[in-house]
Parts: structure tokens; C-alpha cells; sequence
């Protein structure tokens, strides 16, 4: 244990000495390269706010109004018919667009069926299988200037409900209902 420990403590210190020696052989001014990059960092960071803050506030709305609970109500005699309980709908829904908002639905429930729940194990599962879509496209797309995203929303989207069904079906298999 204490082999693994001093292996995790010393990664980073040896992985920045193998950089800057890569960077001293291949004749690379190596602070310089660390400055720019830095920059083009910070400029890529202030390009992507405004995205993540309309995410941010749309999603804060979302669930504040109701309107997360009133969709739910409404598709889950829909929802039922795959087997998706409707404890689970709010977290299918907002997966795609909100990881924080997700990972604090997957809370609440674990906090209220318990952690070592079928419902409980088939959020966290889900969670995990499933991507923040429309994140990650507004900062990925927005940070290189994308406006037409064409078929990327239909495919991931796609790739989501085929998560969510296929987590399904993996946690009745594991856990039962």
C-alpha cells in the first residue's frame, strides 16, 4: 500500500520532469510553450462562459418553475412501458443537458430509496453511461466558432436514450427491481 501510495505522490512530479527533459532534448524553450499555451487557455475559457452561464440559468429555471415535474408526469405512462421508473425520468431528462443538476437528482435519490437500492445502483449506472450533451457540445462547438452542429445533436441524443435503455436492462439484470 504504501508502494501505491508513493507511486500516486510521485506521477505528476515525474511526468513534468519528463516533459521539460523532452523539451531541453528537442531544443524547445519549454516556459515559453507553457506561457502561450496558457493564454490560449484562458482565451478559450472566456469564449465558453457565456454558453455555460445561459446553460446555468436555463437548467436553475427548469427546475425551479416545475416544468422538470410536469414533463415527467406527462411521459411517464410512456416511460413505464421500457421499464423506466418515474423516479428516474427527471434524471434521463436532464442528463443531457446539466452534469451538476444530474449528479444532485442522483443524490436526492440515493438519499431516498438508499445507497445500496436497485433504484439507487440503476441512477448511478445511468448517470455514468450518459454524456452532458448539450454541454458539451455549447463548449466544445462554441470554442471553436461551430454554429451548424448538423446531425450531432440527433446522434448523441440517439447515443443518451440507447444509455439509458441499455443501463436498464444491465441493472435489472444485476440488481432485479
Amino acid at each position: 500500500m504504501k508502494t501505491l501510495a508513493f507511486i500516486c505522490s510521485s506521477s505528476i512530479p515525474v511526468i513534468i520532469f519528463i516533459i521539460i527533459a523532452l523539451g531541453l532534448i528537442k531544443k524547445i524553450a519549454v516556459f515559453d510553450a507553457f506561457c502561450i499555451g496558457a493564454k490560449e487557455g484562458l482565451k478559450t475559457s472566456v469564449s465558453i462562459i457565456t454558453p455555460i452561464i445561459g446553460l446555468m440559468s436555463g437548467i436553475a429555471m427548469l427546475r425551479a418553475s416545475g416544468a422538470l415535474d410536469a414533463l415527467t408526469y406527462l411521459i411517464a405512462p410512456l416511460t413505464r412501458l421500457i421499464g423506466l421508473n418515474e423516479n428516474l425520468l427527471p434524471l434521463a431528462l436532464l442528463r443531457p443537458i446539466s452534469g451538476s443538476g444530474s449528479i444532485g437528482i442522483v443524490t436526492e435519490l440515493v438519499n431516498h430509496f438508499g445507497a445500496d437500492s436497485a433504484l439507487s445502483k440503476t441512477a448511478c449506472v445511468m448517470a455514468g453511461s450518459t454524456e452532458t450533451t448539450f454541454y458539451t457540445l455549447a463548449v466544445y462547438f462554441g470554442a471553436v466558432g461551430i454554429k451548424k452542429t448538423r446531425h450531432s445533436v440527433t446522434a448523441a441524443l440517439l447515443t443518451d436514450v440507447a444509455s439509458v435503455v441499455i443501463s436498464l436492462i444491465v441493472c435489472n439484470i444485476f440488481f432485479g427491481r
